[in-house]
């Protein structure tokens, strides 16, 4: 039987302005800033993160750990050391699914 999958990473939202959506999300809630440059970012809260993406970047999408992306397509590796595939449901909602990088 094949291994479901349980931990979900983050969830991302498109935004316009990443700095405008750090700020807004900082000020309101306890979170805190794992990276931020100008095209995305990523705030951890207690057990799951937020990505502010720009719409030209990313799908809105949620991202599901596992070992071997593989198994759903071709990864595409990212800046960050992560790599993933994204997938579609049977409702069409983006599903990324995120292979960590070594460190996490």
């Amino acid at each position: 039987m094949t291994q479901k999958l349980d931990t979900l990473h983050h969830t991302a939202i498109q935004v316009a302005d990443i700095a405008q959506a750090v700020k807004w999300y900082t000020d309101r809630f306890n979170c805190e800033v794992e990276y931020q440059d100008d095209t995305w970012a990523m705030l951890k809260f207690a057990n799951v993160s937020l990505a502010f993406v720009k719409p030209e970047q990313h799908p809105y999408h949620f991202a599901i750990v596992t070992e071997t992306p593989e198994n759903f397509g071709t990864p595409e590796k990212h800046r960050d050391g992560t790599s993933s595939v994204y997938i579609k449901d049977p409702f069409g909602n983006n599903v990324e699914m995120l292979k960590l990088a070594n460190d996490e």
